[in-house]
């Protein structure tokens, strides 16, 4: 069993960054996915980024591509997403996502992740 825990959101204006973090505890040695999810009232919950624990491989959705950042701390079994140049549209409540499945071909689906956070709140107001 895997348990993650996010932290980080908050309230920014347009332009501002945020940085969330991503605790996992349990079984971690066996995760080969992390993601990061986020879903907006009355919208489907949708991929933002996701990361491959064994090589690094890096995805990003293309609304994000460039001002957000997915990077792992192994050593603290912490992931984290860098969020700059936000924007109204990207507020949402965040999700972290972890699977130990390695043959994922969508990374950024959130049907295929079975370990989920609660989620953190992200707001940017223009």
């Amino acid at each position: 069993q895997v348990q993650l825990v996010e932290s980080g959101g908050g309230s920014v204006q347009a332009g501002g960054s945020l940085r969330l973090s991503c605790a996992a505890f349990g079984a971690t040695s066996s995760l080969c996915y992390f993601g990061w999810f986020r879903q907006a009232p009355g919208k489907e919950r949708e991929g933002v980024a996701a990361i491959y624990t064994r090589g690094g491989n890096k995805d990003y959705a293309d609304s994000v591509e460039g001002r957000f950042t997915i990077s792992q701390d192994s050593a603290k079994n912490t992931l984290y997403l860098l969020m700059n140049s936000l924007e109204p549209g990207d507020s949402a409540m965040y999700y972290c996502a972890a699977d130990s499945f390695c043959g994922f071909q969508h990374s950024l689906s959130p049907a295929v992740y079975g370990y989920w956070g609660q989620g953190t709140q992200v707001t940017v107001s223009s």
